[in-house]
């Protein structure tokens, strides 16, 4: 027998490879799995069963109608009043944190000035307080004691407040929001390419035309990503709002409402269910025209 024939056919050769590859190849498809394995059972602990058992509770019947729960956020005018709420309340402060926290990240991001640590860290600094500490300095500022209240009974003999209304919950998401919107928007402008401006401007672009057609949408994936987590935040945030007055018509006290006050579980398992699902479309949004850069930017 030649040597040649000694040689294994091409399927045998074929057949034969897996032998020597396959072993390192699902060695590391189980390293893979036993690197996820933690991370996956959490999940489901967590988040996916107790999520399940909230949207299995919701399509019982409301006590109160009795129909299911989730037909009667859309039939009935008072959970629809607080949906629409919540929903026009987030998106309100999303888009006014965007626009006052991207001016001052940019500015921030390029410019060289004494005492800039000192502002950027007093400009970060509510990210360290919750939301029930952001109610009361909504309060010492807008409540019925506060600054705004006794200037104006000093000026003109009444008290302005505006802490207990949508108003003063409006100042208090708006007030952890920013924060989140420069941080992201400074990293962002850091990593800008520099000579696209320098580019555009030998062109003859003058600065609104540089900032609209390269600056703005360079720094666009970050503007998107944290209008979600500003709009995400707003949506589920409830110490601030617990803190400011439980009759605000808004979804995360109408929860704890649902869930304490009435102990309807129905109704506030589908409420909460509503409200994670309009929180994931605009996230799942935000990351598709974000170009899939949402967890990156934040």
């Amino acid at each position: 027998m030649t040597a040649a024939s000694k040689q294994p056919s091409g399927a045998a050769s074929y057949l034969s490879r897996p032998s020597t590859m396959v072993g390192p190849a699902r060695r590391k498809r189980f390293i893979a799995l036993f690197a996820l394995l933690p991370a996956l059972v959490i999940f489901c602990a967590f988040w996916l069963l107790p999520f399940s058992r909230l949207i299995m509770m919701g399509a019982e019947a409301d006590p109160s109608s009795g129909i299911s729960a989730y037909l009667t956020i859309l039939t009935h005018r008072q959970y629809l009043i607080s949906l629409a709420t919540t929903v026009g309340l987030s998106l309100v402060v999303s888009l006014v944190a965007v626009a006052i926290a991207g001016v001052a990240g940019f500015f921030l991001a390029r410019q060289r000035f004494f005492g800039k640590s000192i502002l950027v860290a007093i400009l970060t600094f509510p990210l360290a307080f919750p939301g029930v500490v952001v109610g009361f300095l909504v309060i010492m500022l807008g409540g019925r004691q506060g600054a705004l209240a006794q200037t104006s009974l000093w000026l003109f003999g009444e008290r302005w407040m505006f802490a207990y209304s949508l108003a003063g919950l409006f100042i208090g998401y708006l007030y952890f929001s920013i924060p989140r919107v420069i941080t992201t928007v400074m990293a962002a402008c850091d990593n800008l390419d520099r000579s696209l401006e320098e580019a555009a401007r030998s062109l003859g672009a003058n600065t609104w035309q540089v900032t609209k057609d390269v600056i703005v949408p360079g720094i666009a994936p970050a503007l998107l990503s944290t209008g979600a987590i500003c709009f995400a935040t707003s949506m589920g945030a409830f110490g601030t709002a617990f803190t400011l007055g439980t009759r605000l018509s808004i979804l995360p006290l109408n929860i704890y409402g649902e869930f304490t006050n009435y102990a309807n579980f129905a109704m506030a398992a589908a409420l909460s269910v509503v409200l994670g699902v309009i929180t994931w479309m605009a996230l799942s949004l935000a990351r598709r025209l974000a170009g899939g850069n949402l967890g990156a930017s934040v």
